[in-house]
């Protein structure tokens, strides 16, 4: 998942560089969502990895 926040990123800062800002706005605004997906599965797995140790 990290992976596709990436992909996303890139494509967002290409197209803002080449000046397709609607694509650009929308390929960040994908990534974020995914960075912050991955982070919260993240916190889940290490809550449920320390529940599961103790």
């Amino acid at each position: 998942m990290l992976y596709y926040a990436l992909v996303f990123f890139v494509i967002a800062l290409i197209a803002g560089v080449l000046g397709f800002g609607g694509i650009a706005g929308a390929s960040a605004g994908i990534a974020q969502i995914l960075f912050f997906l991955f982070l919260a599965f993240l916190v889940i797995s290490l809550v449920i990895g320390l529940i599961r140790r103790v």
